[in-house]
């Protein structure tokens, strides 16, 4: 018996079927599956009565949910006994990103979260990807970590961010709206330069859709790209949140559509108040930008 799974089955009693609990805890259906039924095998014991509609919890279901919240309340009460600091003052917050998020963490999520609370020390760890930032929560070198969703089940994951991907194209070429992602294949497109994190992670979401695109134009100058597009040397992968002018240019979405998921994550265990601080924030501040009031702007 752990934790992770003694939580899964008071979201799953909380939200009445599998699927909502996973989608609340934003793990995958089948690992939140798997680990109640090994808890449901290692005691001896049927937890939860399965029909079509969902759950029901067993007569002793409800007793081991009851003593599960407990036992989670408890957990909670002596990690934060661990925290000894008043208001964040003085308090330190270890936040890991990925290469391709590094910027954003550090180039306006600190920024703006120093500027409220300039009292914290906010130390960034870079980390090479995924694996490496869900080794950096494991290991404790992180308290939290910026990172593409989904992450592995026993990391905690909060949604910050959903970013629609969009083709920004000159006005001559002729495509029907919306695009199957196949349209891609052999497509002249501005890319940022090879063997950098935009274009590893761009590449990994092209071979996910199984497309090989033609590099019209390699460079990470952001700023010119829209410019190359214009002069008609190829089209752009760029997030539609992301977009500012647009004139002499045209936007078509996908289908389905392409996106990423942006997301904060954490340990399976309470988080300290500074963390919890931030975690808050940066959930606001994607908000605001959603809404137009935020100055950065996405990169792919």
């Amino acid at each position: 018996m752990n934790l992770r799974q003694l939580r899964y089955v008071v979201a799953t009693a909380d939200h009445g079927t599998m699927t909502s609990a996973a989608q609340a805890l934003y793990v995958a259906q089948p690992a939140l599956s798997r680990a109640v039924r090994e808890l449901e095998r290692e005691l001896g014991v049927e937890l939860f009565a399965r029909s079509g509609r969902g759950v029901a919890l067993t007569t002793v279901g409800e007793q081991v949910v009851r003593q599960a919240r407990i036992a989670l309340e408890a957990v909670e009460a002596i990690e934060g006994l661990t925290v000894a600091r008043a208001d964040g003052r003085g308090a330190e917050l270890r936040v890991a990103a990925t290469l391709a998020l590094e910027a954003e963490l550090t180039g306006w999520l600190i920024p703006r979260f120093s500027r409220d609370q300039p009292a914290v020390r906010i130390r960034a760890v870079r980390c090479a990807g995924r694996e490496a930032v869900a080794a950096a929560i494991r290991s404790g070198r992180a308290d939290l970590a910026l990172t593409d969703l989904p992450v592995p089940s026993d990391l905690a994951a909060h949604p910050v961010e959903h970013r629609e991907v969009v083709l920004v194209s000159p006005p001559g070429l002729k495509l029907r709206e919306p695009l199957p992602p196949a349209v891609l294949d052999g497509m002249p497109l501005v890319l940022p330069t090879r063997g950098g994190p935009r274009r590893a992670e761009l590449d990994a979401m092209l071979a996910r859709i199984g497309v090989s695109p033609v590099a019209a134009v390699e460079s990470d100058e952001q700023r010119s790209w829209p410019s190359w597009v214009r002069a008609g040397a190829g089209s752009l992968l760029w997030y539609r949140s992301g977009l500012e002018d647009t004139q002499g240019l045209v936007v078509r979405s996908f289908t389905p559509p392409l996106s990423r998921m942006i997301g904060l994550v954490h340990a399976h265990r309470r988080l300290p108040p500074v963390a919890r601080d931030f975690l808050a924030f940066a959930k606001d501040a994607a908000r605001e930008r959603r809404n137009g009031d935020g100055r950065v702007r996405e990169h792919l």
